[in-house]
């Protein structure tokens, strides 16, 4: 066999594996694993020619690939029909490498953590592929318990090796969360756990470590040799490259997991973290969980607001902020919502993008309106992470608050298991951010309740010409499709105002 057909691989630690191969099957690796980042022509180094908007996952230079990238360099090669051969190194193996599991022995590790809960059947399935393969990206939906595997694949590291373990969270929320977490499944949290965020400690003895990614990405090697574990929990939130940086540090770094409800559907994203962490293994779905009530029912009414023709035709030239900017603010538009959220029954989440022009606004909006006979809480990133754990706190014991948060900080920041009706407020199309938000409200209660999902849309087209928003909003319809959502239309004529407490502001028919 000539040299063109074979590929040589050897691990240079737990983030790389270098490749040997012929230089013609370099310029084809350099390409394959080469993917145009979305969006990346509208960026300034794009337009200048400084950058041709791609993501190359192999260094040419060094001639190395991140390990998780293993399956994807196995396809390569059987689709080229080259060889693939794989040098064991004599202190990381190799990348294929796999541990046949006891189950068995597994249940028995399980049941000795003395967890006032046990693994359901799709957490068990994850946290045994965990252990097996090493290394992988986990998709699990907001509600599927993801902290609780987590916690699992965490005891049972501690004991098959002697290193430390590091779990990365993007908010400081959420490494409060994950820290309650962990103490609400039995464990000793204030012995064997060190938070890291603004403010804390950066040095600790202590074998876990729970921190966000802002506040250690700038750590030196050195750091992150100390983890033979890591765990990247919402790893859709984190900066690519942020994320890369610290992973590639964490050169000894056996065991790797990231974690996330949903992917942005990109290929490169996908891959980005494929390589830094594994291959993707669906853990379960929302639908699933529905199904076997472990998640709440799902009743989604997208209520298609229809303007007055003078609006329309006044956003008609309008550029795609502009329109937003015209929507969010618009009186009529704010009192409806704001109605529409003192209407229901049970605790409500209003989900809103923009503070000062809209979240500030319909929060005012309907505490006036309420006065002081019902609780009216408003989240955004200017609320700090105490503030958000006592909001949490109450929200839990009572069922008749409103929530107004900002979609960024609320749809990954805070979990709450008494929600009844969540209403987008702000235009979204980020798959995402729709299918995070979604889940806060599918959490089950006792009462086995269907969360109420209100989605407002914005109809201003005029002839054949469609919004900006109006396609937003058929972006939601096909997430809502996708993940086998059912959902039910309703047009509402949106009338002007005289007074902002008119009765009159909309009509509603189906």
């Amino acid at each position: 066999m000539s040299v063109d057909n074979k590929i040589r691989i050897r691990m240079v630690n737990h983030s790389y594996f270098a490749v040997e191969s012929h230089p013609a099957q370099e310029a084809e690796l350099r390409e394959y694993f080469s993917f145009m980042v979305p969006g990346a022509k509208w960026t300034p180094a794009f337009k200048a020619r400084r950058w041709d908007g791609k993501i190359r996952l192999y260094n040419m230079v060094s001639k190395q690939l991140n390990v998780g990238l293993y399956s994807h360099l196995r396809r390569f090669c059987a689709d080229r029909f080259y060889k693939l051969e794989i040098l064991e190194h004599e202190v990381y193996g190799i990348p294929s490498a796999k541990d046949d599991i006891d189950h068995p022995t597994l249940v028995k590790f399980l049941a000795s953590l003395d967890s006032p809960y046990e693994p359901r059947d799709y957490q068990y399935k994850a946290i045994a592929h965990g252990i097996e393969n090493y290394r992988s990206i986990l998709l699990s939906p907001t509600g599927s318990g993801k902290s609780f595997i987590i916690y699992n694949l965490m005891r049972y590291a501690l004991e098959a090796t002697q290193g430390n373990i590091l779990v990365i969270v993007p908010t400081t929320s959420l490494v409060e969360q994950m820290y309650k977490d962990f103490e609400d499944y039995g464990y000793d949290v204030g012995q064997y756990c060190h938070r890291i965020y603004s403010g804390k400690e950066k040095v600790t003895d202590k074998r876990i470590i729970i921190s966000t990614w802002q506040s250690i990405y700038r750590f030196d090697h050195e750091w992150f040799e100390q983890f033979e574990t890591v765990f990247g929990d919402e790893v859709h939130l984190f900066k690519a490259k942020s994320l890369s940086t610290m992973m590639d540090k964490c050169t000894e770094a056996k065991y790797r997991f990231g974690l996330t409800g949903t992917l942005d559907g990109t290929e490169t994203n996908k891959l980005v973290l494929e390589g830094l962490f594994g291959p993707t293994f669906t853990v379960t779905s929302t639908v699933k969980l529905q199904k076997s009530k472990q998640l709440a029912d799902l009743d989604i009414s997208i209520l298609l607001l229809r303007y007055h023709s003078d609006a329309c035709n006044m956003i008609k030239d309008m550029k795609y902020q502009d329109e937003l900017d015209y929507i969010v603010q618009y009186e009529p538009r704010n009192k409806f919502i704001s109605k529409l959220a003192i209407d229901q029954k049970g605790n409500t989440l209003v989900m809103f993008q923009f503070v000062e022009k809209h979240g500030k606004v319909l929060y005012e909006m309907i505490r006036s309106m309420v006065g002081e006979d019902r609780k009216v809480f408003y989240v955004s990133g200017e609320v700090g992470a105490a503030d958000r754990e006592q909001i949490r706190g109450i929200v839990e014991t009572q069922n008749d608050s409103i929530i107004v948060a900002s979609l960024g900080t609320f749809s990954t920041g805070i979990n709450i298991r008494n929600l009844h009706n969540i209403i987008f407020a702000t235009p979204s199309k980020s798959q995402v951010k729709v299918l995070q938000s979604i889940g806060r409200g599918l959490r089950q209660s006792d009462d086995g309740r269907t969360t109420k999902l209100f989605d407002v849309a914005d109809d201003l087209h005029v002839g054949s010409h469609k919004n900006f928003t109006l396609k937003h909003s058929a972006e939601r319809i096909k997430i809502y499709t996708k993940e086998g959502f059912s959902y039910k239309i309703y047009p509402i004529d949106l009338k002007p105002i005289k007074g902002l407490y008119d009765d009159t502001v909309f009509d509603q028919t189906t």
